[in-house]
């Protein structure tokens, strides 16, 4: 038993001298010791070459020859050690973009790892969103009670959108010629709480009628037959729709399938995953406001005007009050008397409504007898400097 530690006993190697330690797993081990005390040797050249060693072993002898082979170390006994990562110091290739999964090459299996076992859930319902052919399909429905259970009506529908250049009686006609005669015009169908309805934004569509049978009834081949016809001229998507005797009938329940990466309830269609989709390195995985570095360059107007109780002849900005800067402070004070009056004042009659109202509201600086918020003081200086180098 090693009582969840890696228990080393007679630790020889380079200038360890019979060491013998207890090192607890899942918590984090901190080696310290003078130039020349052994850290070195205990941590990358025993530690690291006996786990990392172990692991290699675990390989086809066909396997093992493609891996870096380390050497035993000089140690009577290790117990306990699981399979081991080592970050050097010293690494020539680390750039801004490097990381702990970049440097120990976890990232390449991470990426393959979501890439080809990651489910994907849709981002507007939070449903699952996966590929449906007609086996799934009829596996899922005769698995649903509500579908077997009550014997109700079950229709097997497809949508075929109207294009703008053509009338719906036209693309009647052109279904009717491939043998679609039965359709489910609006207001057919009552729907209840069950399903949703189609978008007023969505464009004018007919919803056609593959098949409609009694749930239980059918034939297997032929609930099959009418999936896949459905979804080879519905363009990989379906609907299953159960509906009462009424007439006009009421709908009871609705279920929407999709061949392909699509959730057919919010109608978002999605990208099969590669691996460069999980990767930051890459302009398809990385992330829109940091680009893959994982962090944003911004300005910090807390850092740039710390006292808003200043006015600007008083230092209002601080990044101005430097020697560099004193010249972009001085053009600023002279346009801000052109603008309106004296900029040093703050308790002029012009100032103190200004003032009073918006300590209420949002806090500002006294800018030519105007009080201006903080989030616009820094563009409107800027362009004061400009306005006055003009």
């Amino acid at each position: 038993m090693t009582d969840n530690v890696i228990r080393i006993r007679g630790a020889r190697q380079n200038n360890l001298r019979d060491l013998d330690l207890d090192l607890p797993l899942n918590e984090l081990v901190v080696v310290t010791g003078v130039s020349g005390s052994g850290k070195s040797s205990l941590a990358f050249d025993t530690i690291y070459s006996e786990g990392q060693r172990r692991y290699v072993e675990t390989f086809s002898p066909y396997a093992r020859q493609f891996l870096d082979r380390m050497d035993k170390p000089q140690v009577d006994r290790i117990d306990g050690i699981p399979p081991a990562i080592a970050i050097d110091q010293t690494n020539p290739v680390r750039t801004s973009r490097s990381t702990v999964g970049t440097m120990t090459e976890l990232n390449d299996h991470l990426k393959l790892l979501f890439a080809r076992a990651a489910v994907l859930y849709c981002r507007g319902c939070g449903r699952e969103v996966r590929s449906d052919d007609a086996e799934s399909i009829y596996a899922e429905l005769a698995a649903d009670s509500a579908v077997g259970g009550a014997g109700a009506r079950i229709l097997v529908t497809f949508t075929v959108p109207i294009p703008k250049n053509f009338k719906e009686a036209e693309v009647r006609d052109l279904l009717n010629k491939q043998g679609y005669t039965r359709f489910l015009d609006a207001g057919e169908v009552h729907a209840q709480a069950s399903g949703r309805g189609r978008r007023a934004s969505a464009p004018a569509a007919l919803e056609v009628i593959q098949d409609r049978f009694r749930a239980g009834a059918a034939e297997r081949g032929r609930v099959l037959e009418s999936i896949e016809s459905a979804l080879r001229v519905g363009q990989e998507r379906l609907s299953v729709r159960a509906v009462d005797d009424a007439d006009p009938p009421n709908q009871l329940a609705v279920w929407r399938y999709s061949a392909g990466l699509h959730c057919a309830h919010c109608d978002l269609s999605y990208r099969d995953p590669t691996p460069s989709l999980f990767s930051f390195n890459s302009p398809i995985g990385a992330c829109d406001s940091c680009r893959g570095f994982g962090r944003t360059i911004g300005i910090d107007y807390g850092l740039v005007i710390p006292d808003e109780s200043k006015s600007l002849r008083d230092g209002a900005i601080r990044p101005w009050q430097t020697e560099s800067y004193k010249e972009c402070q001085e053009d600023l004070e002279k346009h801000a008397k052109k603008r309106r009056g004296s900029c040093s004042s703050r308790t002029t009659s012009k100032c103190s409504p200004t003032v009073s109202t918006m300590q209420t509201r949002t806090p500002g600086i006294c800018v030519g007898g105007t009080r201006r918020s903080t989030s616009s003081i820094w563009e409107w200086s800027a362009k004061s400097i400009r306005a006055s180098a003009s």
